[in-house]
């Protein structure tokens, strides 16, 4: 009974062991796409009032953990039975992914009247910051969610054909991590300004090392979350367009001379426009026929 029972205990230590052994793998695997979901929530969580950047942010990483408990479990049926359903999922949110990277960029070319009357007014009430907020930690999940569909799916991807429960403690972990990872990320940085005022604050009179450190992470924050913004729409191109190229077949071969990179936002470029344009045209019709 006992030689029994330190076999269990022996199989289990070995279950382990190939869990962590896999999920290392899995998470190298899956870093590019990490990077993605980084620059672009990064992106989504910053722009709050400085008092309510921690409150949304959690707000966004609950919703992320909500999305995982919904996409890991279908994943997993969709994967054992239904398996050419993961792929249509995957290659809709690549085309929702390639429309929001290519609207920012036409609203950053075209800007849009309403958002020019908006900067002119100089304060908001806290209805319109609350309902802003609502607004874009909504849009940050949604966006959430369908990159963590992409993360799960190369993480099951990595594990096919190994046993159920393996594949469940394998993906699951790596959604763990990526959610805590990119959001524990995501909140250092859009507090910078607040641990460089703290140093400067720790300094001597605004003098010395910690006062220069200090104002260097103030100055810097800015320029990051600009910069995060240029990332953040360029990461959702590249994920869309990687999406495309490797589950529609046309497109498998399609620019094989350039650099993939290259490719993938030209694909995903190319799609979120096509999108663009139809949402576009659409707003323009119903519009004529409101008029009418």
């Amino acid at each position: 009974m006992a030689s029994g029972f330190f076999a269990l205990l022996d199989d289990i230590a070995a279950l382990m062991d190939d869990v962590v052994v896999m999920s290392k793998i899995t998470t190298k695997k899956t870093a590019g796409i990490l990077g993605d979901d980084l620059a672009v929530n990064a992106e989504k969580a910053s722009g709050f009032v400085s008092s309510r950047e921690l409150p949304v942010l959690w707000a966004i990483t609950k919703g992320s953990f909500i999305n995982k408990l919904i996409i890991l479990p279908v994943a997993f049926l969709l994967s054992a039975f239904l398996p050419v359903a993961v792929t249509v999922i995957l290659v809709l949110g690549g085309f929702y992914l390639a429309y929001e990277g290519a609207e920012k960029i036409y609203e950053y070319l075209v800007p849009h009247a309403h958002e020019k009357t908006a900067q002119l007014k100089e304060e908001l009430t806290e209805e319109e910051v609350l309902e802003a907020e609502k607004s874009k930690i909504k849009s940050a999940i949604l966006t959430d969610f369908i990159l963590s569909v992409e993360i799960v799916i190369i993480a099951l991807g990595t594990v096919v054909g190994r046993d159920l429960l393996f594949q469940v403690l394998v993906v699951s972990i790596v959604a763990i991590i990526a959610t805590i990872g990119v959001y524990g990320i995501v909140a250092l940085i859009v507090r910078m300004d607040d641990f460089g005022l703290k140093l400067i604050a720790l300094s001597d009179d605004g003098k010395g090392v910690l006062a220069s450190i200090g104002r260097f992470f103030v100055n810097a924050l800015p320029w990051v979350i600009k910069s995060l913004g240029v990332i953040g729409t360029i990461a959702l191109l590249l994920v869309a367009g990687g999406i495309f190229v490797h589950n529609i077949e046309f497109l498998h071969h399609f620019l094989e001379t350039i650099p993939g990179m290259l490719r993938d936002f030209i694909v995903g470029l190319a799609f979120g426009a096509l999108v663009l344009g139809l949402v576009v045209g659409v707003k323009w019709i119903v519009s004529k026929v409101k008029k009418a």
